[in-house]
């Protein structure tokens, strides 16, 4: 198959995501790293913005002082702003789970991850519904992470 011919928005998503990764493996220790999107719309356009790494724990703060220190955050609206939109954002994702009633909370967050994937990947896969594709595979992992 013959090579695709990108458009100047992906050679420019391309251009900023590479100069982001090499300013990110030049960071060390807790603070935030530069993510790379676009805009929202007809017309986007590339962006980027500082914001903090969830999927590399060591770098995440882990003290309301160190939060503050990292984001330039100073006063108490300021930070209760935040801490709304992020409750807000975590009450949504969670509740916006179809697969959240299937979960067990005392499974490891990575056997959560695992199993949510395997559910909708093997529902896309078999053409069967979510439902379904739980009550085959949940008893596996229910057995292998019960609680000892």
């Amino acid at each position: 198959m013959a090579d695709e011919v990108q458009s100047p928005a992906d050679l420019e998503f391309e251009k900023k995501q590479a100069e982001a990764d090499k300013t990110n493996a030049s960071r060390s220790g807790v603070g935030t790293r530069l993510k790379v999107g676009r805009t929202r719309g007809k017309a986007s356009i590339v962006i980027g913005w500082e914001s903090f790494d969830e999927s590399k724990p060591e770098t995440l703060p882990t003290s309301i002082q160190q939060f503050m220190d990292i984001t330039g955050v100073k006063d108490e609206p300021s930070l209760v702003a935040n801490l709304i939109g992020g409750y807000n954002d975590a009450s949504y994702t969670a509740a916006s789970d179809p697969l959240a009633e299937y979960v067990e909370a005392t499974w490891p967050p990575e056997a959560q991850t695992q199993f949510r994937l395997v559910v909708r990947n093997y529902s896309r896969g078999a053409m069967v519904s979510l439902e379904d594709a739980v009550s085959l595979i949940k008893p596996g992992f229910s057995k292998q992470f019960a609680a000892k």
